[in-house]
């Protein structure tokens, strides 16, 4: 369907604060962070998805759980499962400030095979075999996020209009461009919001009418009116035919038998608004990389919707020499605390927390994570490189990518990614993340 302004307007509701605060009380949050995340490769070898770092500083979960605090909502439970060592353990470090005593929590839900002995057959089956821990709180609602993506989004909005329609369950959808569009579910609407089609990871995705180059995408949030959601899940459950996944099963099933809507995720102004899936190394790359714009999409400047994390005490950063041919510099580049910039240049780059680049290397567009030893005489142009990695003396890297292939992973788009195992240093498993 087509949308001009006064449809936008549908999802643009007033805000009723006290109307809010009853709702986000009456809800319970289930994050889905127990995915391999495998289209990342390396960097998920040794952790799960939502832990690995981003924007210099944050784990891509941080942002979905401070999109909760900053919507009011303190019930929220974490469900886990691969590799889950290093995001249990940034969970206890950052998300302990809650005050149980008060009904506040961020409770990690691992995966413990509750109700048979197998892990999670997809994401229906893992709310479905927590069922009692949800029963537990006594959720009028139940809000269900993916915990890797990046965005900024006022969850009580939507747990807002869901209420108010009266809906079994709602969608969170975004437009996306439609050669992207095969990598989510899309799903097409009436002029009221109503779920007409859904379909899973298309091979050729439907258009939004009037927009041929856009389709409709699931954010991976949905919000569930707690009485359909027990029932779907346990029948769903009984189903051998059924994969348990809310995409290929929940989502097609409400649209036949309940009330299905699609929540539309816009900015102030009525557009689609920011929102990443960092699935991939490219489109990881590329989201630190917009950062480093003037005026970047995503904004981590704002006061008024803080992104909380856990930060290493750190002393301040560091550039050191200010010599001709030694000057340490970095131009339209995100550096974190404990960075040194040793009469080096970084330029239009994602430097993380306690990284040294050393005399006479250039940085351009890379993302260099937590705790990277940067020789001298480097050059390095649109890579990554994993956490903890030594970059020797005058090494090249992205400069000639048929070399490259020989020991590091070049992505179709030309980014190469550098782990400290295909450096032949100590693997990964032996340092602390």
């Amino acid at each position: 369907m087509s949308q001009p302004e006064e449809q936008r307007k549908l999802y643009k509701y007033y805000v009723d604060p006290q109307m809010v605060s009853d709702l986000t009380r009456r809800t319970l949050v289930l994050v889905l962070a127990g995915g391999a995340g495998s289209r990342l490769k390396n960097l998920t070898k040794w952790r799960a998805k939502p832990a690995v770092p981003f924007g210099g500083k944050y784990r891509i979960i941080d942002f979905a759980l401070s999109n909760c605090v900053n919507s009011g909502l303190r019930r929220i439970g974490v469900l886990t499962q691969y590799k889950s060592h290093s995001l249990i353990r940034h969970l206890q470090r950052a998300w302990s400030f809650m005050r149980p005593e008060i009904g506040e929590f961020v409770e990690i839900i691992p995966a413990q095979q509750r109700l048979r002995q197998e892990w999670y057959q997809g994401t229906a089956d893992a709310i479905y075999q927590n069922l009692d821990i949800i029963f537990r709180h006594e959720p009028e609602y139940v809000l269900i996020l993916g915990g890797d993506h990046i965005y900024m989004m006022d969850y009580s909005k939507m747990i807002q209009a869901h209420a108010e329609a009266g809906a079994d369950i709602t969608v969170g959808c975004v437009e996306v461009p439609l050669d992207e569009a095969r990598a989510y579910g899309v799903m097409s609407v009436d002029e009221d919001y109503r779920i007409t089609r859904f379909t899973e990871k298309p091979d050729a995705p439907e258009p939004m009418p009037g927009h041929p180059d856009m389709a409709l995408a699931s954010m991976g949030i949905y919000v569930f009116s707690m009485a359909y959601l027990t029932r779907v899940l346990v029948e769903d459950a009984e189903n051998p035919d059924s994969d348990h996944d809310f995409g290929k099963n929940i989502i097609p099933r409400a649209i036949r038998e309940a009330k299905a809507l699609a929540y539309p995720f816009l900015d102030e102004f009525g557009k689609p608004a920011y929102w990443r899936d960092v699935g991939t190394l490219h489109s990881y790359w590329k989201a630190n990389i917009e950062l480093c714009d003037i005026e970047p999409e995503l904004n981590l400047y704002r006061r008024d919707w803080p992104i909380w994390t856990y930060q290493s005490q750190s002393p301040p950063a560091k550039f050191a020499f200010d010599d001709d041919g030694r000057r340490g510099m970095a131009v339209d580049t995100l550096v974190a605390g404990g960075v040194i910039i040793s009469g080096a240049l970084v330029r239009h780059s994602v430097i993380f927390f306690n990284s040294t680049v050393e005399t006479g290397s250039v940085i351009e567009d890379s993302v260099v994570l937590p705790k990277v030893t940067i020789g001298r005489d480097c050059v390095l142009k649109r890579v990554i490189i994993d956490k903890g990695a030594y970059i020797p003396d005058g090494m090249q890297i992205g400069v000639d990518l048929e070399k490259d292939r020989e020991r590091f992973l070049v992505t179709e788009e030309g980014i190469v990614l550098v782990t400290p195992g295909m450096l032949n240093q100590r693997l990964y498993f032996e340092r602390e993340d």
